[in-house]
């Protein structure tokens, strides 16, 4: 007997819905923005020759990029409050991991496109007469920003992904909303597919934006 496909019930969710994206967008660009504060003072911190500063930050940036989001997640809500003797929120524990993680990235982006720079910007720079602060300011940092833009959209657009696992820790992101209406109808096809569909929606124009601007930067 084969499967009847039926939509019309989702209508009486749509404000959930509507909640749930408003959540996932809020998350997105919350953590986007503190990951790129976050990212910017490891990523510059990772130029210092000192290996005292190097290595706390090199530890940070790969204890975050080599291991699974989904696991960070679980372990800031269930582990660390019992390491620290204190309760942390989910949406607390959920804001730390998404913008932890994003930031190790950002950090990486932020230095490679720094150290990309060639020497002679650098040596041209100092025989200017400027510090490192108005070398990175106004010589350095104008170049590198080109560059970082593609992988630093890039990332961004894989964050809204990620915000997803939020919902393992009752997060009410979207996927958490489609968790709860499957819950309430017992409809998860059509519940997923329609979670699919917002997702896809929400994603597509920006991935076609960024590919669009690839293709400017790479004629400029």
């Amino acid at each position: 007997m084969g499967y009847e496909w039926s939509f019309g019930f989702l209508w009486r969710y749509r404000s959930l819905f509507v909640t749930g994206v408003e959540i996932t967008l809020a998350y997105t660009a919350g953590t986007i923005l503190l990951g790129l504060l976050v990212g910017l003072l490891i990523g510059m911190g990772r130029l210092s020759r000192s290996r005292l500063v190097n290595w706390p930050l090199i530890g940070f940036i790969e204890a975050f990029r080599c291991t699974p989001i989904l696991v960070q997640i679980v372990w800031f809500y269930y582990a660390l409050p019992v390491i620290l003797g204190i309760q942390i929120p989910a949406m607390a524990a959920a804001t730390l991991v998404l913008t932890f993680y994003t930031a190790a990235f950002y950090a990486e982006i932020f230095r490679g496109g720094i150290v990309s720079i060639e020497p002679g910007q650098w040596d041209a720079a100092r025989a200017l007469g400027l510090s490192r602060w108005q070398m990175m300011r106004q010589v350095i940092l104008p170049q590198a920003v080109k560059r970082m833009i593609p992988p630093f959209m890039n990332q961004s657009i894989i964050q809204l992904k990620n915000t997803s696992l939020v919902s393992t820790i009752a997060v009410p992101d979207l996927l958490y909303t489609g968790q709860m209406v499957t819950a309430d109808t017992y409809r998860p096809l059509e519940t997923y597919t329609i979670v699919a569909v917002i997702y896809f929606v929400l994603l597509f124009p920006a991935t076609v934006f960024a590919q669009i601007y690839e293709r400017r930067l790479v004629k400029k």
